[in-house]
């Protein structure tokens, strides 16, 4: 029997270019639906066929698989025991033997029977859709942090189908009656390995949150305030990052290309400061054990002041996409329909003509206010600007200015206030520095009391 990797498909040998050796297919089986029209168990609106089967095809290239061949298997309902109907099987049988096929990538989620069933049917190795974002995620894993939330979720998923790891164990029966033999054994002895490995990773993941909510704290003394960017994975969070704080993380057009998550300085164009994070991107159907085991890196847009919901509005599925991303925030706790702290950045508008960005314009300006949107190019710069303006502005709008005057020999005072304010103006005049400072409101009336400050009154 060849070796098992996380998902119990055959590690075989890489290429010289790290492609795997194996031929693969990816299979949509979509149910027979208009596009545009509502799932009745889901209530979502249905995406356009061929766009999930090339975000599929797409997940499979990231972990550099050989794609031979792309389809779509309409299904009218899902069957338990193979998810597709039986002549669906027989025919991608002939298929993949005529191919040479050595994994079948099937975008959607399987349960443990109907994979196992799969992989009898077809003789080769099936992997479903929150395997092969698994499988990405592990890869992408850089950080001790994100390798430690990767590998929780792949115990996770692989605990209940440790069962295809053992199929050669089934037939060795011992002892009397109705006694498992030494595959239950086997089993029942990986399962609680498996079950000691997830707690130890989960008590790592503890102090992980723990040193999070510290580096956090110190964050929050010193007046930095925090903007997330979110988004459906490609959007291009990571290429609109770089632009507005000159950093140099990878930015590629490929699905996770940014796993772990990155802070930087942003520069505001009135010379204050803020933070951005830039997060792993979302996806449909995200596995819900991905999003819990990474709960410690989304903190940050827990905690963040400004989410700015990054959409690529040149995608044919850009609607689709942003129902996905609130489906995700709504898991994390976050309301998409706030207005108070979301701001939707509609990138990649480069990709249109000009009569066709003003007519997204005038879409833009007919929003509520409440809900604004800014067009942007992450790639040109264009409409960067105005995007750093309302995020100024509407940090700006939580703080109040004071206007103080300090002894210039009270240096506890004056180090209190650059710890706990923003200093917009110092000037020295007769021994006393006259400053102009932007607090929260959490911390207004402890200036005001300490320091006699007034609100700030404009030239």
């Amino acid at each position: 029997m060849e070796p098992l990797n996380r998902e119990g498909i055959a590690d075989r040998p890489r290429s010289a270019e790290g492609k795997q050796s194996g031929r693969v297919i990816v299979i949509g089986p979509y149910l027979r639906m208009r596009r545009g029209e509502a799932d009745a168990q889901t209530n979502d609106v249905v995406r356009d066929s061929e766009a999930r089967l090339e975000e599929a095809t797409g997940l499979a290239r990231a972990i550099d698989l050989t794609i031979a061949d792309a389809l779509i298997a309409p299904i009218s309902q899902i069957r338990p025991a193979t998810y597709l109907g039986k002549g669906k099987v027989e025919e991608i049988t002939g298929l993949i033997a005529g191919h040479d096929i050595e994994l079948v990538v099937m975008d959607c989620a399987l349960s443990p029977i109907q994979q196992r069933n799969l992989e009898k049917a077809w003789n080769s190795k099936v992997l479903d859709r929150t395997g092969l974002i698994l499988e990405i995620f592990g890869r992408r894993a850089k950080t001790k942090e994100g390798a430690l939330q990767v590998e929780l979720a792949h115990l996770n998923y692989q605990r209940s189908r440790l069962v295809r790891s053992w199929t050669h164990l089934e037939r060795q029966r011992g002892g009397f009656g109705f006694m498992g033999g030494p595959g239950e054994t086997q089993i029942e002895a990986d399962r609680r390995l498996i079950g000691d490995r997830i707690a130890r990773l989960e008590n790592e993941l503890k102090k992980v949150q723990a040193t999070r909510r510290l580096h956090r704290a110190g964050r929050q003394r010193v007046p930095y305030r925090v903007v997330a960017l979110v988004g459906y994975t490609n959007a291009g969070k990571s290429t609109l990052f770089n632009r507005l704080t000159r950093a140099d993380v990878q930015a590629a057009d490929m699905l996770f290309a940014t796993l772990d998550p990155t802070l930087r300085a942003l520069s505001l164009p009135h010379g204050g400061k803020a933070m951005l994070s830039d997060t792993v991107g979302f996806i449909s159907n995200l596995p819900t054990q991905l999003v819990a085991a990474f709960r410690a890196t989304l903190e940050e847009v827990l905690e963040a002041d400004i989410i700015l919901h990054v959409r690529d509005i040149s995608h044919e599925d850009a609607e689709a996409q942003e129902r996905d991303v609130d489906a995700v925030l709504r898991q994390l706790g976050i309301d998409p329909d706030s207005g108070a702290r979301i701001i939707e950045v509609w990138n990649k508008i480069d990709r249109f003509d000009p009569e066709e960005r003003e007519n997204l314009r005038n879409i833009a300006s007919r929003r509520p206010p409440e809900r604004p949107c800014f067009l942007v190019s992450a790639v040109s710069g264009e409409g960067v600007n105005e995007l750093l303006t309302a995020i100024e502005d509407r940090l700006a709008a939580t703080r109040t200015t004071l206007d103080l005057s300090i002894d210039a020999s009270d240096g506890a005072g004056i180090s209190w206030l650059h710890r706990n304010a923003e200093v917009l103006n110092k000037e020295l005049h007769d021994g006393r520095f006259d400053m102009t400072v932007r607090v929260d409101e959490t911390k207004r009336d402890i200036v005001v009391s300490r320091f006699d400050a007034v609100p700030h009154s404009a030239p």
